[in-house]
């Protein structure tokens, strides 16, 4: 630090560090351009202890404490000056919005060579044909990014629109491929001279990159376009045919239902030293929600801010229950020594968290989804009478090889279907296709029915009912309902074109709840899969 400049305030540093992870739940921690921390994985806890700003972060590989002693915004971090014990020299961290390590610079070089490599490939396979306008710049009036190589390949007076990414792009762009390449095609029809019809869309994904837009893919509307999927091996530079239509098995899994009283019966305990902390007149605003048979979380308007996980003690069978505090992935045990810390947090929470908060704050900020999932909740009977808030289910597991994921809300409607709710507070373009995966893989599990043990009616039952889902309650073999919410004026203007080419098979329905739904929640319009289907 130059003389003369006085030293940030260690609240000052802590509020920073915390505002700059809540704007980028992605973010990575990186040192000498390493990274150290993904936190879409990582915790982390971050105050003011004797004077000092302490940092920890920790996950599955490793765990680090250091002091936060100075910070500095740059174009593309967050950069820290830090000290760990003992060490004579300040070391720096960098906190960045992603963990892609790349320069701009190689960012664009790289970009511009797989470009290259693939309009050689693209010649190579497809004798005959025309690879036309291929490009990569930003159009953000149309949603393209410079990711995505996309152009068409014209053969006399037939097209196709065609898109591609290359293996130094992130997990998350790679599966975003499909959203791009369905607007690339949209856009080619629309906008074409009328000499060409556009056919169909051939997407192009790294080797061993595929599974996810192929089963993508297979649920798209064949009747209106030709979809194909291709690998490009950037070494061999040979492109290879993937059959979307046979990716195997779905390897769902779903964890059984669990008593949610007994679960909060078995932490009542934790619960109630931690309620003690919170201010005495913002008890009656606090959410105890049971997350699995051993973990029951405190929650203020969807933000899980303190947890209860039930055990046993080291050898020995006495039970101990785990307590910690914090928003997010900021995680930190409860002591009698940081009990201050917490009351400090939880009247901060508070004041900062409700319908007219500031939305600079972080705290206001945070997990706006959950935020926007417990209102539905809440008022989901009034909201959409069509389906049953007495059998709803939050945070779903929805895990298959490769993925992980919750979808938000499931649950059924007055005729016994189900139905999955998927919510976001804020644009998504990609919102469609996630909300996709959610889909196959409900609709699978809804689909493995096996006879159910006891069961009078000798009826088959899915996964669902067999693992103690929707307690007597008749689940439809029907395919589920998909529904999307999001904020009138958040809706990305790329979902309803994306949605007009799903499948018939998926009966989805957008709807857009009121701008300021923190404060009052009604739905202003809803949109639903065959009107109008392109």
């Amino acid at each position: 630090m130059a003389a003369g400049v006085e030293a940030p305030q260690p609240a000052r540093l802590a509020e920073s560090i915390e505002a700059y992870l809540a704007d980028h739940p992605a973010a990575a921690v990186l040192e000498d351009g390493r990274v150290l921390f993904d936190m879409r994985t990582a915790h982390y806890a971050v105050s003011e202890q004797h004077g000092r700003c302490l940092l920890q972060l920790w996950s599955e590989e490793r765990n680090l404490m250091r002091t936060v002693v100075d910070l500095q915004e740059r174009a593309q971090c967050l950069r820290l000056t830090t000290r760990r014990m003992g060490a004579a020299k300040p070391q720096a961290l960098e906190l960045t919005p992603t963990s892609d390590r790349r320069t701009p610079t190689a960012r664009e070089a790289g970009r511009r060579n797989y470009q290259r490599l693939l309009e050689r490939a693209l010649g190579r396979s497809f004798i005959g044909a025309k690879v036309d306008g291929l490009r990569s710049a930003m159009d953000l009036e149309h949603s393209f990014g410079p990711a995505y190589v996309r152009g068409r390949l014209l053969h006399g007076a037939a097209a196709e629109a065609l898109i591609g990414v290359g293996e130094a792009e992130s997990a998350a762009i790679v599966d975003g491929i499909l959203t791009l390449g369905i607007l690339w095609l949209d856009h080619c029809r629309q906008h074409g001279d009328g000499r060409r019809h556009f056919g169909g869309l051939k997407v192009i994904v790294p080797a061993g990159a595929w599974r996810t837009t192929a089963e993508r893919m297979a649920w798209l509307n064949h009747a209106v376009a030709d979809f194909q999927l291709f690998t490009l091996d950037e070494r061999s530079e040979e492109l290879t045919a993937v059959d979307f239509r046979d990716t195997g098995n779905l390897a769902s899994r779903l964890v059984h239902a669990f008593s949610a009283s007994a679960a909060i019966e078995r932490c009542q305990a934790g619960v109630n030293r931690l309620l003690g902390l919170v201010p005495e007149a913002a008890r009656e605003r606090v959410e105890v929600r049971a997350g699995s048979a051993t973990e029951v979380g405190l929650l203020l308007h969807g933000l899980e801010f303190a947890r209860v996980r039930h055990g046993f003690a080291a050898n020995s069978f006495a039970p101990q229950d785990e307590v910690t505090f914090g928003a997010g992935a900021n995680e930190t045990p409860l002591t009698e020594e940081n009990e201050g810390l917490c009351r400090d947090l939880f009247a901060r929470l508070f004041a900062s968290r409700q319908p007219d908060g500031a939305h600079t704050d972080p705290l206001f900020r945070l997990q706006p989804e959950r935020w926007l999932e417990a209102r539905l909740r809440g008022g989901i009977a009034e909201l959409l009478p069509g389906l049953r808030g007495d059998m709803l289910y939050t945070q779903v597991p929805a895990l298959s090889v490769g993925d992980r994921g919750l979808l938000d809300l499931l649950t059924l409607d007055r005729n016994g279907r189900l139905a999955i709710l998927e919510l976001k507070a804020n644009e998504d373009m990609h919102l469609p296709l996630q909300a996709l995966d959610y889909w196959i893989r409900v609709r699978a599990l809804n689909a493995d029915r096996e006879p159910g043990v006891g069961n009078a009616g000798g009826r088959p039952l899915s996964a669902f009912e067999r693992q103690g889902y929707f307690p007597g309650a008749e689940v439809s073999p029907l395919a589920p309902r998909l529904l999307l919410a999001a904020p009138a004026l958040r809706i990305h203007p790329a979902n309803e074109p994306v949605l007009r080419y799903f499948s018939p098979q998926v009966e989805w329905e957008l709807i857009a709840v009121t701008e300021h739904w923190r404060r009052e929640l009604n739905v202003v319009f809803r949109k639903r899969s065959g009107d109008g289907r392109s």
